[in-house]
């Protein structure tokens, strides 16, 4: 998308929705910069049940994750493959979702993602091919990593003047379906006599995701059908977010926060395991971090679309996951509540970023061009976190290296976030 011109621009004055196109024909703007359109109420319920659905896929295998080894007959390095297969889908299918909006409308994108959410979902349940699995997992993660990106966009587009409110409403959807996805999977599977229960009730849970954005893909067919010619051919120029600071700070954000974020699920159960809390109180412990971050996922995109500057919550966010941290590295039995509640706090980067996505961008298209990229760069840094705690975990047997080395990735997170913290928007940027 071509930059807005000076005059839209100066002094940055109109808000992120104002209708910056140049030219006669201002009818044809305010579609793409993101106005209300009809239906909000719907859009909304789809976008929390699309939500619901983000990490359930994910955090239910990694419950039942030994229970499948056996089923199937993994071998370790099958095995880690699955683990790392959603970073690998977030990162790289993710980033084809800009090129798909330009070509289907959003609603439509959404009605394939969901559906093809459920669909993997179903058959990696009824096979007894670990490569079909894998297979099957990764047509399911596809349908999530595009959703990833769509969801900060609808907000832009459907909900401009809400855009904290709304992210909040979303993000704590996705905490709660990450939280009872983790700690119902194995009941769920116990209760039914199989691992494969425990993951296939979540392709109902996708199924019902998909239809209220049938109703909405049919509205928006007819739309695009009933448009002038003229209209339906001006598409604009792509955003390019790799070519701009801002787009870079966004992903490094995003890949730092998500990097201790992956490393933190993946291992804190460990280290209170080694600190000698039972199996059973050290799940518990982990689970507080994602039960204690669904307020957090709440409060934080409202403060942040209240606040002209971010400064104070990326400063804020770095104190309690510093505190955190030093804290697990010197007493980890002493205070383990109080560290589990300051990583809670702390882990309020990912609503945060999320918010920003749509507070960084004066159009929807510049949205979607944004989240592509910071998310999908993002996901790449973030599958370096559990792979390298370990590493380090391995090598000095101890915690005190991979927490130094989390506590080197947040200086660099806070680098980051103090660049994106002044209001600023992608499309401005050359």
């Amino acid at each position: 998308m071509t930059p807005p011109p000076p005059t839209a621009t100066a002094g940055h004055a109109a808000p992120p929705t104002a209708d910056v196109t140049p030219g006669p024909a201002p009818a044809a703007a305010p579609a793409p910069a993101g106005r209300p359109a009809t239906g909000g109420l719907l859009v909304l319920v789809g976008m929390l049940l699309v939500a619901v659905n983000l990490r359930a896929a994910v955090t239910s295998l990694g419950a039942l994750l030994d229970e499948v080894r056996t089923g199937l007959g993994l071998s370790g390095a099958m095995a880690g493959l699955v683990t790392t297969l959603p970073t690998i889908a977030f990162a790289g299918l993710g980033a084809l979702t800009p090129w798909l909006v330009r070509r289907f409308a959003p609603a439509r994108v959404l009605v394939i993602a969901m559906a093809s959410l459920a669909v993997g979902q179903v058959l990696r349940v009824v096979t007894d091919s670990a490569l079909v699995f894998v297979a099957t997992s990764a047509l399911a993660l596809a349908g999530i990593a595009v959703a990833n990106i769509l969801l900060p966009m609808l907000v832009k587009q459907h909900f401009p003047h809400r855009t904290g409110l709304v992210t909040g409403a979303y993000t704590m959807a996705l905490t709660v379906g990450t939280t009872v996805a983790a700690a119902s999977a194995v009941p769920v599977a116990h209760a039914f006599g199989s691992w494969r229960a425990g993951l296939g009730v979540w392709a109902a849970l996708a199924a019902v995701a998909v239809i209220p954005w049938v109703p909405l893909a049919l509205r928006a067919r007819a739309a695009r059908r009933a448009a002038p010619p003229t209209v339906a051919a001006a598409a604009p120029a792509r955003i390019k977010p790799e070519r701009t600071r801002l787009g870079w700070a966004m992903a490094v954000y995003f890949g730092t926060q998500s990097l201790s974020g992956y490393a933190i699920m993946g291992w804190l159960a460990q280290l209170f395991r080694d600190a000698g809390f039972h199996p059973e109180t050290a799940g518990l412990l982990l689970a507080g971090v994602t039960a204690l971050g669904v307020p957090v996922a709440l409060l934080m995109p409202a403060l942040a679309g209240r606040l002209r500057t971010l400064r104070p919550l990326v400063l804020g966010l770095t104190a309690f996951s510093t505190a955190a941290y030093l804290g697990l590295a010197l007493a980890p039995r002493g205070a383990a509540p109080l560290w589990v509640a300051l990583l809670a706090v702390g882990q309020g980067a990912f609503p945060l970023i999320l918010t920003t996505i749509g507070l960084r961008a004066r159009t929807a298209e510049g949205t979607v061009a944004l989240s592509a990229f910071a998310q999908s760069t993002g996901y790449v840094i973030a599958a370096l976190g559990p792979l390298l705690v370990g590493v380090l975990y391995e090598a000095t047997g101890g915690w005190t290296a991979p927490l130094g080395f989390l506590l080197a990735a947040l200086v660099v997170q806070t680098g980051a976030g103090m660049v994106i913290a002044r209001p600023r928007y992608i499309e401005d940027e050359r």
